[in-house]
């Protein structure tokens, strides 16, 4: 049996959520209801006590009565109430003729979702096709002596710790509105120096949100020159993870590097409340740039980055992709279709 759940059916969301082997922050209710790019939908597909909850966005397809399902921004991807690779064959096989036929049936023509780095979901999605490696992301191993893991920091970043506790930068954990204001205007400052796309741009509202989640414990970290919020970062802990979600530098600041002392303290932070990793991310585009080399600074434990696109009904999608005179078929953007509708 498939079903799907919305947004408006919070308990039965939690209810699957709470119910699950092994999740994060970016799977629960509240991190749904955040966003506006699509209608948050929970499709589930259950046999007895055995599910599979595949958290999607739904979105309109321009000019057409047809839809497709996207992913919120970070890592979702399905989760179950067992680990997939404990999950029977049978039952592996028999979600993925569910959810075809389901998606065909509701006149869904693709899905795209970014999977998550620690949860092994390629078993799983593998069965359809359409997983693709996008890169790396880089994580710090917390359940290593806090020894083992700095002598894994390169020297750049050994220094900076050390030059910016000589300073008296000072790291606490901000709970006031007026602290969430100035890292937004931290966070906003960042964004425009390195040109992001508007996506990135969050509102006040979004900061606010996030951090009172009843579903996942998240924490606003801020340094301070003196009594100056001068770097932060939003970070949520979830199941033994820590991800950093947000992180940012005022300009003038830059040149001391406050946000390797951040990190540094985070991981500690983390570590004492019983996490096994902190989890960094990737460079911009999961590319291996100059923001994955920034990371890669602090650990060389890296996670393969994966994507997941499902075309469930062709002939819609080719069309689509003709009507909205597609050339490029050879792009890697998917669905291609939408190639030309973001600016982003």
């Amino acid at each position: 049996m498939i079903f799907e759940i919305t947004i408006d059916q919070k308990e039965e969301w939690k209810g699957y959520v709470r119910r699950s082997a092994h999740y994060d922050f970016y799977h629960t209710w509240d991190y749904h209801s955040l966003d506006k790019s699509g209608e948050p939908m929970l499709f589930v597909y259950q046999e007895g006590d055995d599910f599979i909850a595949f958290p999607l966005l739904r979105r309109a397809i321009p000019n057409s009565n047809l839809f497709d399902l996207t992913s919120v921004y970070g890592y979702a991807g399905p989760f179950s109430n067992k680990k997939f690779d404990d999950l029977d064959e049978t039952f592996l096989e028999n979600f993925k003729g569910s959810f075809s036929d389901h998606l065909r049936n509701r006149k869904y023509i693709s899905v795209f979702t970014r999977l998550h780095p620690f949860l092994y979901q390629e078993k799983l999605m593998e069965k359809f096709g359409g997983v693709c490696i996008k890169g790396k992301t880089v994580a710090i191993d917390l359940s290593v002596p806090l020894e083992e893991q700095r002598e894994k920091y390169n020297k750049n970043v050994k220094y900076y710790i050390r030059k910016t506790r000589r300073k008296g930068y000072q790291i606490k954990e901000a709970r006031g509105l007026n602290e969430m204001l100035v890292f937004r205007e931290i966070y906003l400052e960042n964004m425009k120096r390195i040109n992001a796309a508007s996506s990135y741009l969050f509102s006040f509202q979004y900061f606010s949100d996030l951090l009172k989640a009843g579903d996942f414990d998240c924490k606003l970290m801020l340094v301070y020159d003196g009594d100056r919020a001068i770097a932060g970062a939003i970070i949520t802990c979830t199941n033994g993870i820590v991800q950093v979600h947000l992180i940012a530098t005022k300009t003038e600041y830059l040149a001391d590097s406050p946000a390797k002392l951040l990190v540094d303290e985070i991981s500690v932070m983390a570590r004492n409340a019983g996490m096994k990793y902190c989890h960094l991310g990737g460079g911009l585009g999961f590319k291996e740039d100059s923001l994955f080399a920034w990371k890669a600074s602090f650990s060389d434990l890296f996670l393969s980055y994966n994507s997941w696109g499902y075309v469930a009904n062709e002939s819609a999608y080719d069309s689509l992709v003709a009507q909205n005179g597609i050339s490029n078929k050879s792009s890697d953007f998917f669905p291609l279709y939408r190639s030309k509708q973001t600016s982003d």
